[in-house]
C-alpha cells in the first residue's frame, strides 16, 4: 500500500516520507500535506523516497503542479533517496531542472538549513 509514512519539521523544512507506488493516490496525499504546511508558511518541502521504488507519470505530474505552486511563493520541492528508476523518471519528465535530489536526508538538511 502506498502512504506517506511520516511528516515531520527539521530546521524549518518540512520532510514527508512515502512507501510504496508513487502514483495519483500517493501524489495527492503529499499534494494535500503540503498544502496544509503552505497554508501555515512552510515553503521548503523535503520529501523522502527511501520506500517508493516506482513512480508513475501521474504521481510526477501532481509532483510538478507542487513545484510551481512553490515557485509562486520562492519556495522549494526537493528529494533524497531516490531509487535509480525513480530518479531516472524524474530527469526525463524535466523534475531535476527545477528540484535538487539528494543522497540521504541528512545531506539534504545540512544543505537546505
Amino acid at each position: 500500500m502506498s502512504k506517506v509514512t511520516n511528516t515531520k519539521i527539521v530546521e524549518d523544512i518540512v520532510v514527508i516520507a512515502t512507501e510504496g507506488y508513487l502514483n495519483k493516490d500517493l501524489g495527492e496525499e503529499i499534494q494535500n500535506i503540503a498544502q496544509k504546511y503552505i497554508d501555515d508558511g512552510s515553503s521548503i518541502f523535503l520529501i523522502n523516497l527511501k520506500d517508493s521504488k516506482i513512480v508513475n507519470s501521474i504521481g510526477a505530474s501532481i509532483l510538478i503542479e507542487l513545484i510551481e505552486q512553490l515557485q509562486d511563493i520562492d519556495g522549494q520541492l526537493v528529494f533524497c533517496d531516490l531509487a535509480p528508476i525513480i530518479e531516472k523518471t524524474f530527469k526525463i519528465m524535466g523534475l531535476t531542472k527545477y528540484c535538487k535530489v539528494y543522497p540521504t536526508e541528512d545531506e539534504a538538511v545540512k544543505e537546505l538549513a
